[in-house]
C-alpha cells in the first residue's frame, strides 16, 4: 500500500526498528508498508520525527508526544479511549466504568483535556460528565496520539492538559495499490468474557476515487476485579450500617449492607455491548483531495451503583419498604458526518489550505431499569480551515479559524442541565523557525464563547486570547528546551448551569452562573536524548491558575444525595514526566531491551484551599522486552504510589502494583501483517483503583485477565 499520509514519519527511521530506542509500546509494524518503522514517545532527538497531528504537517517540532497504533494498540484496545493510553507518560483514566472512561493528562480531566477526532472535537458529552463514554471506536481507530506543548493551541485554548487526537482512515487519504485492502482485529479477554472483533475495507472505484467501509462489535459481561469490590473505608462504612440496622430491627437490610462489605469478584452493573459501522469516500490526486463519511456509534452500558446512595425522584421520600433503586444503564447513540478537504496552493508563501468540518447528532438515555430516566439530546457541528505555509529559510507555520456550535438539552424529571446553546469560534495561529541547532515555536490563538439557557434567562460571554513560546537547542544527540504558555478558558454549560440530581453520577450537582473565564500561565522545561541504543526524556512542568475551576464534595445532602458543587479560586499545579529505554544487548537478529517511566503531579487550591480532588498519584512502570521480526517478547510492573493529599470529603486511595506479560507472534514474519497477540495482565490479581476516578471507592480496576487478540492486515 502506498503511505502518502500527510502525517508521517520519516523513513528513515526504519533501519531502526528493531534498536528498541523507544519502549515496547512505541513500536509498530507499519500495516501500510513492508518496512518496519518505529514510533517515538517524547522522543524527538531529530527532525526524522514528524508529529502526526492532521494539521501539523512538519510542525510541533518542541512538544512532547506520544502515540500508539498497530499491534500495540491491537493488545491495549479496550471498551473506553481512557483505559486504552494509560501506559504513556503522564495520562491516567476516568475510569468511572467500562463503558465509560475519559484521558485524565497531568491530571487533567473534563474540559480541559481536548479530546479529537482526526483533528477536530469528537462532539459528544463526554466532557460534560464523567459518566459518559467517549464515542470513538477503538476497534477500527488507526493510531491514537497524545498532544502536548504550543501546538495544542491550534485545537483550542482549553486543552491546558492536551489533546488526544484518534486517527481513523473513514475519510481515505492515499489510494491502495491492491484492488481491496482489509484490515482485522478480534479478541478476548477473560476477566469480562469480553468478545470484540473489527474491520475495515477500503476500494479504490478509480486511480482517483476509494471507497471505506468499516464496523465492529463488542459484548462484554460485568468486570471481574481482584478483590472486595468496596474500598476499606466503604466496607467500614457498610459495616457500620449493618449493625445500625439490626440494631432497629431491620434485619433485611442489615443483611443487604453486610453482603455489600463482603462482595467480591465481579461488579454489578458494569457490562458493556457496542456496535457502530461507518462509510467514506474520498477523492485524490496531485492537487488535493476530499472525502466525507457518516458513522454510527451505539453503545449500552451500566453503571455500577455507589452503595448507600440513593435519590427522591422530584424530591419524594421513598416510602417505607420500598424496594432499593433499579439498575442504571446508559444507552447511547451518535450518528456523524465528517469532510476533510485539501487544496494545494502552489509555491507561494502558501503551500495548502486544508478543511475539516464534522456534525454529530447525540442522544443518550439513563435507564432506572426499564424505565427511562433522563435523556441527554445534543446536536454538535464544528469546522475549520487552515492555511499552511511553504517553508522559507528555516521558517514554517499554519494559520486558520474554528468554529463550534452545541444545541443540548436535557429532558425528564432529573434534568440536571437546563436547554442551553453554546457557540466558540476561534482565530489561531502556529509559527515554527529553525536556525542551526536552535529550534524557536510560536502560537496565538483567540476564543469568543458564547453560552445562553433561555429557559433561565442567562447568557454568558466570554473572550479569551492563549499564547505559547517555545524554543529548543540541539547539542548533538540532546536536545535541551522550555515552553511559555497563557492560557483562558471559558466555563462550560455545565459548569455554569447544572443545578440537579444526575442518577448515573448519583450525586446532586450545582454550578455557578457567575464563574469567569479560567487563566493560567504554564512553562516546562525538557531534555529529551535519542540514539539507537539509548533514549530518555524527562519533563518538569508548571501551571498557576487564576480562577480554577473544579468540582467537589460539599459534605451537605440534597434528595438523598450527595451535592458536588463547582466552585473557582487560584490553584497551583505542578508535576513531572520521565521515560528512558535502553538496549542492552543483541543475539543475532534479536535485541533486550529495558524501559521505564516516571510521573507525578501535585495540585493545590490557594488561599487554604486544600487539594484539587482526584489527581493520580505518584506511577512507576518499568518493562523488558525481547522482539525480533518473528515474535515479541514483554514484562512489565506498574507501581502507583497512595494517594494521601485528597481534597474534603474524598477518600484516600491505597496504592497497588500490577505485573503484565505479553507475547506477539508474527506467523509470517513482519511483512506480512499478520500477528497473534496474548497478554496476561494483573497477573497475581491485586485489587486496584485510579484515585483520578470519580467512581474508585466501588468500581475498581480489572483482575486477573488473559487476553488474545489476532490482527490482520492484507
Amino acid at each position: 500500500m502506498k503511505t502518502t499520509s500527510l502525517l508521517t514519519i520519516s523513513a528513515s527511521l526504519s533501519a531502526l526498528s528493531l534498536t528498541l530506542a523507544a519502549p515496547a509500546y512505541a513500536q509498530q509494524s507499519n500495516t501500510a508498508s513492508t518496512e518496519t518503522k518505529t514510533q517515538s514517545d517524547d522522543f524527538h532527538g531529530t527532525d526524522d520525527i514528524v508529529v502526526t497531528a492532521p494539521y501539523v504537517e512538519r510542525l510541533d517540532i518542541l512538544s512532547g508526544t506520544s502515540a500508539i497504533s498497530g499491534e500495540v494498540l491491537a493488545e491495549k484496545t479496550r471498551a473506553q479511549l481512557g483505559d486504552i493510553l494509560t501506559s504513556l507518560p503522564g495520562v491516567s483514566a476516568t475510569s468511572f466504568s467500562p463503558g465509560a472512561s475519559r484521558p485524565v493528562l497531568r491530571g487533567y480531566q473534563g474540559n480541559r483535556v481536548a479530546v479529537l477526532t482526526d483533528g477536530i472535537g469528537n462532539i459528544d458529552a463526554s466532557n460534560t460528565s464523567a459518566d459518559h463514554a467517549v464515542t470513538i471506536d477503538t476497534l477500527t481507530v488507526d493510531r491514537i496520539e497524545v498532544l502536548r506543548g504550543p501546538a495544542v493551541l491550534l485545537f483550542g485554548g482549553q486543552a491546558v492538559g492536551g489533546a488526544v487526537n484518534a486517527l481513523d482512515k473513514r475519510i481515505p487519504r492515499s489510494i491502495p495499490d491492491e484492488d481491496i485492502h482489509i484490515d482485522a482485529l478480534a479478541g478476548y479477554g477473560s476477566a469480562a468474557r469480553d468478545w470484540s472483533g473489527g474491520a475495515s475495507i477500503d476500494m479504490p472505484i478509480t486511480d482517483r476515487v476509494i471507497v471505506h467501509l468499516d464496523g465492529s462489535y463488542r459484548d462484554s459481561d460485568d468486570v471481574r476485579t481482584g478483590g472486595y469490590v468496596l474500598s476499606p473505608d466503604l466496607r467500614v462504612e457498610m459495616r457500620d450500617l449493618a449493625a445500625e440496622e439490626a440494631s432497629e430491627g431491620h434485619l433485611e437490610e442489615a443483611d443487604e449492607a453486610r453482603e455489600l462489605a463482603e462482595q467480591r469478584g465481579r461488579i454489578p452493573n458494569s457490562a458493556v455491548k457496542s456496535w457502530t459501522a461507518g462509510g467514506g469516500i474520498a477523492f485524490i490526486d496531485d492537487n488535493g483531495n476530499l472525502g466525507v463519511s457518516y458513522s454510527i456509534y451505539d453503545t449500552k452500558y451500566g453503571i455500577p451503583a455507589r452503595p448507600g446512595a440513593s435519590h427522591a425522584h422530584a424530591g419524594e421520600e421513598h416510602a417505607e419498604g420500598e424496594e432499593g433503586e433499579a439498575p442504571v444503564t446508559i444507552g447511547l447513540r451518535q450518528y456523524r458526518f465528517d469532510l476533510r478537504g485539501e487544496v494545494n496552493l502552489g509555491d507561494g508563501f502558501f503551500e495548502k489550505l486544508r478543511l475539516r468540518a464534522g456534525y454529530a447528532d447525540y442522544t443518550h438515555t439513563e435507564f432506572e431499569g426499564e424505565e427511562v430516566g433522563t435523556v441527554f439530546n445534543s446536536q454538535g457541528f464544528e469546522a475549520r480551515a487552515e492555511f499552511v505555509q511553504n517553508e522559507q529559510s528555516g521558517w514554517r507555520g499554519a494559520s486558520g479559524v474554528q468554529y463550534q456550535t452545541r444545541d443540548f438539552e436535557a429532558i425528564g424529571a432529573e434534568a440536571l442541565v437546563p436547554p442551553n446553546i453554546s457557540r466558540q469560534f476561534g482565530l489561531f495561529t502556529l509559527q515554527e523557525f529553525t536556525k542551526g541547532n536552535l529550534d524557536v515555536e510560536v502560537a496565538i490563538r483567540f476564543d469568543h464563547a458564547e453560552l445562553r439557557a433561555d429557559t433561565l434567562g442567562l447568557s454568558r460571554s466570554f473572550d479569551n486570547v492563549s499564547a505559547a513560546f517555545g524554543l529548543g537547542y540541539h547539542i548533538g544527540d540532546l536536545k535541551i528546551g522550555a515552553n511559555i504558555s497563557r492560557t483562558g478558558r471559558a466555563p462550560a454549560v455545565e459548569e455554569l448551569f447544572s443545578n440537579g440530581p444526575h442518577i448515573a453520577t448519583q450525586a446532586y450537582e450545582i454550578g455557578d452562573p457567575n464563574l469567569k473565564s479560567e487563566r493560567a500561565w504554564n512553562g516546562e522545561l525538557y531534555a529529551r536524548y535519542d540514539t539507537p541504543e539509548t533514549a530518555f526524556s524527562a519533563t518538569l512542568y508548571t501551571n498557576r491558575f487564576d480562577n480554577f475551576i473544579y468540582e467537589a464534595e460539599t459534605g451537605d445532602i440534597v434528595d438523598d444525595l450527595p451535592v458536588f458543587q463547582y466552585f473557582q479560586n487560584d490553584a497551583k499545579v505542578w508535576g513531572l514526566e520521565f521515560q528512558a529505554s535502553q538496549r542492552i544487548a543483541s543475539f543475532g537478529s534479536s535485541n533486550l531491551s529495558v524501559d521505564g517511566i516516571a510521573d507525578y503531579t501535585r495540585a493545590k487550591i490557594s488561599s487554604g484551599g486544600g487539594n484539587v480532588p482526584r489527581i493520580p498519584p505518584l506511577r512507576l512502570l518499568g518493562g523488558i522486552e525481547l522482539t525480533n521480526a518473528s515474535f515479541d517478547l514483554r514484562g512489565e510492573v506498574e507501581f502507583s504510589d497512595d494517594q494521601t493529599k485528597t481534597a474534603a470529603f474524598e477518600s484516600q486511595t491505597n496504592g497497588f502494583t500490577l505485573v503484565n506479560a505479553s507475547a506477539t507472534w508474527r506467523p509470517f514474519g513482519r511483512d506480512r501483517n499478520v500477528a497473534l497477540i496474548a497478554s496476561a495482565n494483573n497477573i497475581f490479581d491485586v485489587t486496584a483503583r485510579r484515585a483520578a476516578s470519580f467512581t474508585k471507592d466501588f468500581v475498581p480496576l480489572t483482575g486477573r485477565d488473559f487476553r488474545v487478540t489476532a490482527r490482520f492486515s492484507f
